[in-house]
């Protein structure tokens, strides 16, 4: 059978139920990017491929066949060199996982990109892989575009020490932290010297009028090995601002608390729910001799702690049901002046006080109808769990 001419992306036309009208037979290098494209105009905000079932778009939480054909070996072969290289099934055979960052440029104005990450699976008693491309708009949005609530923005900013957003995987903490970037970088006399870590480069800053800031943004591994390494290599570069994609390990989580005593702002992420784990976690990743002596260096640092949750919004698309707390002097104080096995049950207590939890988040947007009933009790039931 003859292959059908991809379509442009401006001339593409459909919905969320129908898959690509110019799928081909066969998928080869010039058909993938038209059909990415395709699938950013039916707003997907994350495109699945694996061997042996069609491609997904997943738009506003919820998965469509974006192919009607199942991808076989040789198609997810060609998927896998074009986004990634030749060495990419070499490098999944040896047990590795990619991350990676791919983008289109149809013409010289436009420019679309994706964050990518490539995993070995088994499919049908066969090594396979699975390919899932997040799709990233071409400049952060703003904290006001993502109703980021007020008392959020106005901590967002301390002089120094570090603010931390935490969620799973999927919850929008990049977004979270690009918009708050993108906040620093917009006021009025700028934010000095930005220097991001991350894994890959997700948003970029281009874009964004600052005269009186500069923005390096450094991707992990491809420029320096790991987040420490960032870290250290930051405090050398006389930064005002460093972003630290995940600090989910020791070695990370102490060059980020040193860089914040330091006289540095920090931003950082983890792979956490709710504002009492968040401290516990971090505090957890050390060994039991150094973590009394590590959780008050933690607790000298810290500003804020934000953890945010994606939930499908009534009528469509998604909204962020988020729980924080501010750390003042006030808050500090008072729990370097406990053990700090207790802080978890004290923090907890607290929030109410300092910030808000995500069970009076979730109710908030139950009540004016923004979201189902059974998101809000999946939400507060988590929260009580926590």
């Amino acid at each position: 059978m003859a292959t059908r001419k991809p379509i442009s992306l401006i001339k593409g036309q459909g919905g969320a139920g129908q898959t690509w009208p110019a799928e081909p037979t066969r998928f080869t290098d010039e058909h993938i990017d038209p059909f990415l494209l395709w699938c950013v105009q039916q707003g997907s905000s994350d495109i699945t491929w694996q061997t042996d079932r069609p491609v997904y778009n997943e738009i506003s939480g919820k998965l469509f066949p974006g192919t009607f054909r199942p991808m076989d070996g040789a198609d997810m072969a060609i998927v896998l060199q074009k986004i990634y290289g030749p060495e990419a099934q070499a490098r999944l055979a040896g047990g590795d996982d990619l991350d990676v960052s791919y983008e289109i440029r149809p013409d010289r104005y436009k420019r679309y990109r994706f964050r990518v990450n490539i995993t070995a699976i088994l499919s049908k008693g066969r090594d396979a892989a699975q390919i899932t491309m997040r799709v990233l708009p071409s400049e952060p949005p703003t904290m006001e575009a993502l109703g980021i609530e007020e008392d959020i923005i106005n901590n967002w900013a301390p002089r120094q020490g570090m603010v931390v957003i935490t969620g799973p995987t999927g919850s929008g903490k990049t977004t979270l932290l690009a918009s708050g970037c993108r906040m620093l970088l917009e006021r009025r006399h700028g934010c000095g010297k930005m220097l991001t870590y991350e894994a890959p480069i997700e948003f970029t800053y281009d874009t964004i009028h600052s005269p009186h800031s500069v923005v390096a943004q450094t991707e992990i591994p491809r420029h320096l090995p790991t987040f420490a390494h960032g870290v250290r290599n930051a405090l050398r570069r006389k930064p005002n601002i460093i972003l630290v994609g995940e600090a989910r390990d020791r070695e990370t989580i102490s060059a980020a608390i040193e860089a914040g005593q330091t006289g540095h702002a920090v931003y950082t992420t983890t792979h956490t729910t709710g504002v009492a784990a968040t401290i516990r976690r971090m505090i957890s990743s050390f060994e039991p001799e150094e973590r009394a002596e590590r959780a008050y260096a933690l607790m000298e640092t810290l500003r804020m702690v934000v953890t945010q949750a994606l939930v499908p919004k009534v009528g469509g698309g998604r909204v962020g049901v988020r729980e924080w707390m501010v750390f003042n002097d006030i808050v500090r104080e008072k729990l370097l002046d406990m053990d700090y096995n207790l802080w978890t049950a004290e923090i907890q207590r607290m929030i109410p006080n300092y910030g808000r939890t995500l069970n009076k988040s979730a109710t908030m947007l139950f009540e004016a109808g923004t979201i189902e009933r059974r998101w809000y009790l999946t939400l507060t039931q988590a929260a009580g769990a926590t």
